[in-house]
């Protein structure tokens, strides 16, 4: 009858080994969105406003916005 038993499950220690296991794989995870984030969004975002704003001419904006009667106190 005793061959029939199961064996009793390893409990000590078993929170902080999981613990350890989830907190590695979520820093991995956190630092790969990280890295996403910076090299696949905010790059291109800083390469796309710097292009912008290399031929951006500001009075030439401003007066088509004029001409096009956007604002009400020039004329």
């Amino acid at each position: 009858m005793a061959s029939g038993a199961l064996a009793k499950p390893p409990m000590r220690g078993l929170l902080a080994k999981r613990l350890r296991f989830h907190i590695v794989g979520a820093v991995i995870v956190a630092l790969g969105a990280a890295t996403f984030y910076r090299f696949g969004v905010a790059e291109q975002r800083k390469k796309a406003y710097a292009d912008f704003y290399r031929s951006y001419d500001s009075m030439k904006d401003f007066e088509e916005m004029r001409k096009a009667g956007i604002f009400q106190s020039t004329k």
